[in-house]
């Protein structure tokens, strides 16, 4: 949305002192929710001190947390549209203040690093600056002469209601309604943000669903295509997703520092302050209640399988994937179990093949995610940013690794097919024969892409998606076809 100016900055409005709030107004997050998330991520023991600073006040908190994290202010997701307003006015030589409810500290950072800010109100430790509280100290500071500030929220109010120019930048709906009722209409609005449904639907990351297809493998390897077995796998299918979404929810509120400063992974929902953290968990929590109360409906079996993958997908998020190749085995595992889980939820039996084959092949397919993203830091000669363990010299190594799992599966396979158990399930067994040079021809072409850093996503999603693999993939179809 673009900014709207109804009234021009008249040349007294560039005497009158410009106040402007941090949390969710210059910056399009709340920095406090923002360190808290470092914190559990950094330093998860000190959470158990949480309440005890709380009971000496919200301000005693902050000041607690801002001395045990220090956020990368360079990286914050900053309302560029309103920052260019300030460093506008700041250049006519108008005096500027950050007036905030954050921590001095963090604030004094924040404005030493924008360079903007002829001083800083924020809380001190025993103070929380917010509300009339701001105001006061708003008076007791710059006396009670005319001012313009620029909120966000319902707390500024106060400061809204006594300013000579009143400016929002990315308004509540509570504060809209509480102006409306005032009859006070903001001169400008700063608004920078995208729109909630496209912000939800890319934090659920509802393309990463096709991984959970996997919970149908083993049903259709034993050639079971009964309706109500079928059903039961949507099911299953369903309720994966949904837990998968709250897990990958976590994983970007845990990572969202990270990702502020990674090229890509900064246009993420929560990184860019495009949605709340508290949102996210709200939808992580909905999402999983949903995912659990659909999993009662299903085996016992599959119930545990889904408690020890969402288990495991948290404890990779927030400390596994910083070890390298605890990163790659957790990341296979995930996929095996999934077909657990479809094993589980249709009551189907998986082969020691299927078993072999798919430890092997996802362990490979975990390896090339990882030498993909060094493969392209090296060609940007970037560093890893990414704190996962990682060296640029590791590529040719993990490459062996992976390269060498692949075709363990190749040969689980080949095996498989010559065994007397294909006969069961196979009237022309040895057709299945030619699947061995399609499968070989897209572990070798994933292989090439990852070293020219041409594989940007995940490879099971990139086999959904890539032409070459969809077509690699509906002739392994037909062929097994003509075997049955």
């Amino acid at each position: 949305m673009a900014e709207v100016l109804t009234q021009p900055v008249s040349g007294l409005a560039v005497l009158r002192p410009l106040c402007v709030d941090l949390d969710g107004t210059l910056v399009k997050s709340d920095t406090l929710i923002d360190s808290l998330l470092v914190l559990v991520r950094t330093h998860p023991a000190l959470l158990l001190a949480l309440p005890g600073r709380l009971l000496h006040g919200k301000a005693a908190l902050k000041a607690f947390v801002t001395s045990h994290v220090s956020l990368d202010v360079a990286h914050l997701p900053y309302n560029h549209k309103l920052l260019q307003f300030l460093r506008d006015q700041r250049a006519q030589g108008r005096p500027i203040y950050l007036l905030t409810g954050a921590d001095v500290h963090l604030a004094r950072r924040i404005a030493d690093y924008l360079g903007v800010f002829s001083g800083v109100l924020a809380s001190d430790g025993a103070i929380n600056l917010t509300g009339n509280r701001k105001l006061d100290r708003l008076h007791a500071e710059l006396g009670h002469g005319a001012f313009d500030y620029i909120g966000n929220d319902v707390p500024d109010l106060p400061l809204l209601a006594h300013a000579t120019e009143t400016m929002v930048a990315n308004p509540s709906f509570r504060l809209r309604l509480r102006l409306r009722h005032r009859h006070i209409r903001p001169t400008r609005v700063f608004a920078e943000r995208a729109r909630p449904f496209g912000s939800v639907f890319r934090a659920i990351r509802p393309h990463q669903w096709s991984k959970n297809l996997l919970i149908f493998l083993p049903l259709l390897l034993a050639h079971i295509f009964a309706a109500h077995r079928l059903l039961t796998a949507l099911l299953a299918f369903a309720c994966f997703s949904l837990a998968a979404s709250s897990a990958y929810i976590v994983n970007d509120l845990l990572d969202i520092e990270a990702d502020r400063r990674h090229p890509q992974k900064c246009l993420r929902p929560f990184a860019a302050g495009d949605l709340s953290a508290v949102a996210g968990l709200s939808i992580a929590a909905l999402f999983l209640l949903a995912a659990l109360s659909g999993a009662r409906l299903l085996p016992v079996a599959f119930d545990a399988w889904l408690l020890l993958y969402l288990g495991s997908a948290v404890a990779y998020s927030w400390i596994l994937k910083r070890f390298a190749l605890v990163d790659v085995l957790v990341l296979s595992g995930l996929y095996t179990l999934r077909l657990l889980a479809g094993s589980a939820a249709t009551q189907t039996h998986i082969s020691h093949w299927l078993a072999g084959f798919s430890v092997f092949l996802f362990f490979s397919l975990a390896i090339v995610k990882r030498c993909a993203e060094l493969e392209n830091l090296r060609s940007s000669a970037s560093p890893p940013r990414n704190d996962r363990g990682y060296l640029i010299t590791d590529i040719d190594p993990l490459r062996s690794f992976g390269v060498a799992s692949a075709f363990a599966a190749v040969v689980i396979f080949a095996i498989y097919i010559s065994s007397s158990d294909i006969v069961v399930l196979y009237h022309h067994p040895q057709r299945l024969w030619l699947i061995m040079p399609l499968m070989i021809l897209w572990l070798c072409r994933v292989w090439l892409l990852a070293s020219r850093g041409r594989l940007e996503e995940d490879p099971m999603v990139f086999a959904l998606t890539d032409r070459m693999s969809l077509f690699i993939g509906a002739a392994i179809a037909a062929i097994t076809l003509l075997a049955m």
